[in-house]
C-alpha cells in the first residue's frame, strides 16, 4: 500500500494567518502545510482516508481522487472533520452514502455538529454518510481490509490511532497506554504527532514524540501535525535520528 500525507499542518495550518515568523514567510515548500490529512491506497485499490479536515476540497483536487472507499476519523475537532459537507460529490460520483468509521465521541459530535446530514430529508445535494462506531478494542473491515484502532488520548478526550499491517498512524495524541503501545510494536513505519520542541498541554512534543518512537522502534517514524513554532524544515529535519523526519505535504511512502 502506499501512504499519502495530504496535510500535516496543526489546526491554523502553516503558514498562520498574519504571522510574519521565519517559517510562515518562509519560501521552501516543505514548510507550508494544509490541515492534517493522509490517505491509504491498498493494491486492490481501495482508498482509505484518515481525517477529513477544512482543506479537504483542495487535497482531493491536488491529488486527483476519483473514489474513497471509508474514512477513519481520529477525533472530531473542527480541523479533522471540518471537511465533511464536501463527501456529497463522492456520494454522487459513487452512489452511496459514505461509510466513516469513529469512536463513540467523535460519533456525538459529528451527529451533533453535521444534524443535516443523518436527518430524513428530501433535498438533493445534501452529503449522505453512514456513521460505524468503533470500541477501540477490535479489529475492523473497510472494504477488503482490515484496520486495528489503537486508544489513545488527546489531553482529557478519548481518541483513535489506526495500525494497518504495517503502517501506524497517531495525530493529536499525548498520551498512549502501555497496552495500545503493544498494539504497535512491530511495523515498519510510524506516523506521529509532534506539535513543537517545547511541552504541550494535549500534544506529544518533539522529545516525547522521539520517546514513543523510541518504545515502538518502528524501522522509519514521520512526525505530522506539525506547528510554525517548530521551527524550519530543513534546520529541524536535519537535527532528527536517521530513522525520523518531519512529514510535509505530498509526501508519499510505499508500505
Amino acid at each position: 500500500m502506499t501512504l499519502t500525507f495530504l496535510g500535516t499542518g496543526t489546526s491554523q495550518g502553516v503558514p498562520v494567518i498574519a504571522c510574519k515568523c521565519a517559517v510562515c514567510t518562509s519560501h521552501d515548500p516543505h514548510d507550508r502545510h494544509l490541515r492534517t490529512s493522509a490517505l491509504i491506497t491498498t493494491d486492490r485499490g481501495e482508498n482509505i482516508l484518515i481525517d477529513i479536515g477544512p482543506d479537504f476540497r483542495e487535497q482531493m483536487l491536488r491529488h486527483d481522487v476519483s473514489h474513497l472507499d471509508g474514512i477513519l476519523i481520529t477525533h472530531a475537532h473542527r480541523d479533522h472533520v471540518g471537511g465533511l459537507d464536501d463527501i456529497r460529490s463522492f456520494n454522487y460520483v459513487q452512489h452511496k452514502k459514505m461509510d466513516i468509521y469513529c469512536n463513540c465521541e467523535a460519533r456525538i459530535a459529528i451527529e451533533r455538529d453535521y444534524r443535516y446530514v443523518f436527518l430524513p430529508h428530501e433535498f438533493p445535494g445534501l452529503p449522505e454518510a453512514e456513521l460505524h462506531e468503533l470500541d477501540g478494542d477490535h479489529t475492523f473491515i473497510v472494504g477488503h481490509t482490515e484496520v486495528m484502532p489503537v486508544k489513545a488520548m488527546h489531553k482529557d478526550l478519548p481518541i483513535l490511532g489506526f495500525r494497518i499491517g504495517q503502517l501506524a498512524y497517531i495525530t493529536d495524541a499525548n498520551f498512549i497506554a502501555p497496552k495500545e503501545i503493544d498494539k504497535l510494536k512491530g511495523v515498519d513505519v510510524l506516523v506521529i504527532n509532534s506539535l513543537r520542541k517545547e511541552k504541550h498541554f494535549s500534544h506529544y512534543c518533539l522529545p516525547e514524540a522521539l520517546e514513543v518512537i523510541k518504545a515502538i522502534a518502528p524501522r522509519e517514524a514521520y512526525l505530522t501535525h506539525v506547528s510554525h513554532e517548530m521551527g524550519l524544515y530543513a534546520e529541524v529535519n536535519a537535527s532528527l535520528p536517521p530513522h525520523v523526519q518531519l512529514a510535509y505535504d505530498g509526501l508519499t511512502l510505499n508500505i
